[in-house]
């Protein structure tokens, strides 16, 4: 059957994906109920980044070299052994420290996961397997919270991170069920500081060789960066600025997360009438349009037409990249290149988020909000000025006969 090994990893992403979703739900809770404190949570969210520059200037070398499948499953099991331990854990720094190493797990299963995906999917498929993986993924972001707030009443958040260890291992077997594609006694080469430092050279070989799929890959990291730091202010410019509920701005949430399954299921359904330039440059207008939207909102209608228009659009980019990306760049180098510029997007969000929170304590959310979504529009207009044009149209096309070698 064409379609069983796909299947059975977007199930497998979905399990995952949904325990994601309720363990830092979870975790957010039980830091706030020690701490009481909202900095001590977003602690939590500044080592996501921060795991990512310690890991992957350097793990791509292994990713590239490694089975994957086998890979994906370790970390997988390394994960939920020790989310199995956070609830027994007293010290907030200890928590932190184990949060850290398991942060440093997701950082290299993401591109692991990627370069395996890549391998498995024909290309003829991927824009479509893609368009279901962002589905799974928004489906995770609306059930995650509703599961989380059931396991809740019915025991506590310590329950819910032990639920996510279980997803976690499910995940591993369902993995396990999947084939190798590695060829079977292959060679593979110690990886060493020597080796890391030649696997960089060969990145920048590719680049110069590559220009363009660097270029768009380059601009589609500034497009996460930008989105990234003005979701760090969202919370607080619905609450404090649109003076919602936490309730209400839950339901904001919720409908985020509906415009991401419309977009999703919109993909993958007229998957052979939408051309991959097309869903970015698409994306890349309509994602800041929508904050744009959100930023002028007075009111929780407008502001939910905003969180629906970007989220609806963002699925369009999401899609559209990274099937560009799938079906420009070898997998024999796909881990280290898409481990390398991970390291420059974490290091911007680290420092563009901190710019942008003393901004807006000095001159005002909504005032930084709106210039933030023109200078994102101002992106998006460039990207749409390098993806749709006709001299590049080689690369974005599905059926192409041109390869990268």
């Amino acid at each position: 059957m064409k379609w069983k090994n796909p299947l059975l990893l977007l199930f497998g992403i979905g399990v995952s994906n949904l325990g994601a979703w309720i363990y830092l739900i979870a975790l957010n809770l039980i830091i706030l109920d020690r701490t009481g404190s909202p900095f001590a949570v977003s602690v939590l969210y500044i080592l996501i980044p921060i795991a990512t520059l310690c890991t992957n200037f350097w793990s791509g070398s292994f990713i590239d070299r490694l089975n994957k499948r086998n890979l994906m499953i370790f970390l997988d099991f390394i994960r939920a052994f020790l989310i199995y331990l956070l609830p027994y854990m007293d010290s907030l720094v200890l928590i932190y420290l184990w949060v850290f190493i398991i942060n440093l797990a997701s950082s290299i299963f993401e591109p692991t996961s990627t370069v395996y995906m890549t391998k498995l999917i024909p290309k003829t498929d991927r824009q479509r397997f893609n368009a279901l993986r962002n589905f799974i993924h928004s489906t995770g972001f609306i059930l995650g919270p509703s599961i989380a707030g059931v396991l809740f009443i019915l025991g506590s958040p310590y329950l819910a991170i032990q639920l996510n260890s279980l997803a976690l291992g499910i995940s591993a077997v369902i993995i396990f069920l999947l084939p190798k594609l590695e060829l079977r006694g292959k060679t593979v080469e110690k990886v060493s500081l020597r080796v890391i430092r030649n696997d960089w050279r060969e990145l920048v070989i590719f680049s110069k060789s590559n220009r363009h799929t660097t270029f768009v890959y380059v601009l589609f990291s500034g497009f996460i960066v930008f989105m990234t730091v003005l979701d760090s202010l969202e919370a607080a410019f619905a609450t404090k600025v649109l003076s919602l509920s936490e309730s209400a701005y839950g339901f904001l949430v919720s409908v985020a997360g509906i415009g991401v399954i419309v977009g999703s299921l919109t993909n993958a359904l007229f998957t052979s009438r939408l051309k991959i330039n097309i869903l970015i440059g698409f994306g890349a207008i309509f994602t800041p349009v929508g904050n744009l939207i959100f930023a002028f909102s007075q009111n929780f209608i407008w502001a939910s037409i905003g969180f629906f228009t970007l989220t609806f659009a963002l699925s369009f980019a999401n899609t559209g990249f990274i099937t560009f990306y799938q079906n420009n760049v070898p997998t024999e180098i796909m881990g280290r290149l898409s481990s390398a510029l991970s390291v420059l997007e974490a290091l911007l969000i680290i420092i563009f988020t901190g710019i942008v929170g003393i901004f807006s304590e000095l001159h005002g959310i909504r005032f930084i909000y709106i210039i933030g979504s023109f200078a994102f529009m101002a992106l998006g207009l460039f990207m749409n000025l390098v993806v749709l044009g006709k001299s590049k149209k080689a690369f974005y096309q599905e059926y192409s006969e041109r390869e990268h070698r």
